[in-house]
């Protein structure tokens, strides 16, 4: 199913005076990994009063940030799960998320940038824009969503404002507008200046709590009418009063310039870039400004569902306390007490005690607690309106569910989920954990559509499969340190895939007679290689004229070649990249059945897969490596040897970023290598690109094992 997001057009009176929906925001911080996601909310938290202590990533005593709830996430400094909580600016609630930035966790972000209606892409001023920066941006131009753009780390040595906006110019195809510069960068950050208003904000007090406005310095004077007009020049591509306003050399309102650049932000055509340090506390305050400023509300947001009961017509859904209640179960956790599931609510209101309607399975459901989040401390609330996110206690549904009042059966679009790349073998070390073992597997494979549970059935192995090692690793700490599990863990397995690698005709007749009643079914049509760059692995194409196969069969056909799919002739792996075309057939009035062509399709599938000389694909993962230019032959020698594509490198002052395309399977306790390579100096970022041919020779490899293991 599918929700469509429009953005309306915009009244860009006085917001204050409008309805308290036009003055929420739901937000998401995203972005590269150690770019300061989390330490940049810890600050939006100190500042808007939800906190009045600031904690550290890595803070003293294991004490760990806000967001940061868990023991795994405090020891680790990094964020594994997103966290919600809510603060308020200037009269404004904003709803926050904070999201991982390692792609083992990327459904995190996928989630939450699902509900959400604006973002905050953070870049580190030292690194700019990396490949985990890339991804987030298509993640938000996935779900359209509008984004505003942090700089920061400006406090570090070698930062480079203008070589960030290039890199989201260039490799994000962004249209920048630059509201800031920073006065100095590295050691001598002081402060920043407003290009809107053409003053300089210093931030005094122990945690840059006071903003103190000054005139801009005499030195950055010309630079800063430089970046202004250049700005200017920019916004005027969007706007005609501006334009003439300019063409008249009158000066321009700051009103103008904000409402220019709100509207551009919200429409995706323009991201307004801001600037700071959040760890040295400076630039957060205007960052908040700018998120009630150029971020849209709810109501600047059309939303679309589909009608169930009406052909799965389009739907508009509206901000209206009043309509019938639509909402999206995005995220759940399962605990102690029951689940607990997260929900946007886009039209309608949430009350507590009432009963809604499960759209997929059409059952009721008494929301008996709704709770606002902040990270993982909840306060029961009554009441929730649209636009807002909650948690609802003790439901039972699955992520992507669509919950309605009775009268009304919608459903939202779900979310985009990327299929697991690595599979590991795990068993409970003693007999008597298997039930807590399986109720930890049961509980993760719920709360993570990226994380897949299995059985081998010729070794009755336990298989788990995720997005990558540290996904897989997280949660066998998890089991060992929430269940009291101990695990044996076997060694990982890359998720080959089977695919054929030329059309082939197929021409089958299932004919059984055992007395009775037999099975008759006939099937004619073609197997074909689906192009690499298709999004589906399998697809079914209708050819059948003339009734030759009663259509009460054709189902059946279909269900039948997707029952094979699941595991391959080859090597036992799962099918893809196949169309199969239906063109011709035949049936018998009595002998045919359901289950007949089911059973035909299937010998048909087999048949004719075997003759297509099928190939294996592996995984392929867009390798980034971060490392002192001294060490950087050793590194692309090293990723050669494993069968690595080096597409290129880019010198960031004395670090040099080498991109590549690796095979998994030889990227396995890589973190380990590339740390030796570079006395630990380098770091490294994967993500999965894409499924590629396997070679011959290693195909031999990879078919003999799988022999053996019969």
């Amino acid at each position: 199913m599918s929700m469509t997001t429009r953005v309306k057009t915009l009244n860009l009176g006085d917001e204050m005076n409008a309805s308290p929906l036009s003055r929420l925001r739901n937000v998401g911080i995203s972005a590269h990994i150690d770019s300061g996601k989390t330490t940049l909310t810890e600050r939006i938290l100190f500042y808007a009063g939800r906190i009045h202590k600031i904690q550290e990533v890595k803070g003293k005593d294991g004490e760990g940030a806000t967001m940061d709830y868990m023991e795994l996430e405090k020891e680790r400094g990094i964020t594994i799960t997103s966290a919600a909580t809510q603060v308020e600016w200037n009269d404004h609630p904003i709803n926050i998320i904070d999201t991982p930035g390692h792609v083992d966790f990327t459904v995190e972000v996928e989630r939450s940038l699902r509900v959400l209606d604006g973002a905050i892409l953070v870049l580190c001023g030292v690194a700019g824009v990396q490949s985990q920066s890339i991804t987030v941006d298509r993640q938000m131009k996935r779900y359209r969503v509008p984004r505003i753009c942090f700089i920061n780390k400006l406090d570090r040595q070698g930062a480079d404002p203008v070589n960030v906006i290039k890199g989201l110019e260039e490799k994000l195809g962004l249209t920048t507008i630059q509201l800031q510069l920073p006065i100095g960068v590295g050691a001598s950050l002081e402060g920043i200046v407003d290009l809107v208003g053409m003053k300089a904000a210093y931030f005094d007090g122990e945690k840059g709590e006071r903003i103190r406005w000054e005139e801009i310095p005499a030195n950055m004077a010309d630079e800063a009418r430089s970046a202004r007009t250049g700005m200017l020049d920019a916004l005027s591509l969007y706007d005609d009063e501006l334009l003439s306003i300019m063409l008249e050399d009158k000066p321009v309102p700051e009103d103008l310039i904000h409402s220019i650049v709100r509207r551009g932000c919200i429409a995706g055509d323009l991201a307004p870039v801001l600037m700071g340090s959040a760890y040295k506390n400076k630039g957060v305050q205007l960052l908040l400004d700018a998120m009630v400023r150029y971020l849209p509300s709810p109501l600047d947001r059309e939303m679309f569902a589909y009608d169930v009961d009406n052909g799965e017509a389009e739907v508009p859904l509206e901000s209206n306390p009043d309509a019938p209640f639509v909402g999206l179960a995005f995220k759940l956790v399962d605990e102690t007490f029951g689940q607990l599931t997260y929900m946007r609510i886009y039209q309608g209101k949430m009350t507590r005690g009432e009963r809604y309607i499960n759209s997929r399975t059409r059952k009721p459901a008494r929301f008996g607690r709704i709770l606002r989040m902040h990270a993982n401390d909840r306060e029961d609330i009554e009441s929730a309106g649209a636009g807002d996110i909650v948690a609802v206690v003790g439901i039972d549904c699955v992520s992507g569910d669509t919950f309605c009042s009775d009268g009304a059966n919608y459903t939202l679009e779900s979310m985009h989920v990327m299929d697991p790349v690595i599979s590991l073998a795990v068993s409970p070390a003693k007999t008597a954990d298997r039930d807590k073992f399986s109720k930890a597997l049961g509980r993760f494979a719920k709360e993570d559509p990226t994380f897949h549970v299995s059985s081998d059935p010729e070794t009755g192995d336990t298989i788990i499969s995720g997005m990558g090692e540290l996904h897989l690793d997280v949660y066998c700490e998890r089991i060992r340190r929430e269940y009291k599990v101990e695990l044996n863990v076997g060694q990982p397995k890359v998720s080959y895939r089977e695919s054929p690698s030329q059309a082939v005709p197929y021409n089958y007749k299932h004919k059984k007679q055992t007395g009775g009643s037999g099975q008759y079914a006939h099937v004619v049509g073609k197997l074909e290689p689906l192009p690499e760059e298709h999004e589906s692995g399998y697809e079914f194409e209708n050819k059948v004229f003339g009734g030759r196969i009663p259509t009460e069969y054709i189902p059946s056909v279909d269900k039948g070649f997707q029952s094979v799919l699941g595991k391959g002739p080859v090597a036992g792996f799962p099918i893809t990249g196949v169309k199969m075309i239906l063109e011709d057939g035949s049936s018998h009035a009595v002998d045919s059945s359901d289950m007949a062509f089911q059973i035909c399709a299937r010998d048909a599938f087999k048949e004719a897969f075997l003759a297509s000389k099928p190939v294996l694909l592996e995984p392929i993962m867009k390798v980034q490596v971060e490392t002192p230019t001294e060490f950087q032959g050793s590194i692309i020698g090293d990723l050669s040897s494993r069968r690595g594509l080096v597409l290129g490198t880019e010198n960031r002052g004395p670090l040099t970023v080498i991109d590549a395309e690796v095979p998994l399977a030889r990227m396995f306790g890589y973190a380990t290598d590339v740390r030796s390579m570079s006395q630990g100096k380098a770091s490294f970022t994967m993500e999965f690109l894409k499924y590629k041919r396997v070679p011959a020779a290693i195909q031999l490899e990879i078919v003999e094992a799988a022999k053996k293991k019969k």
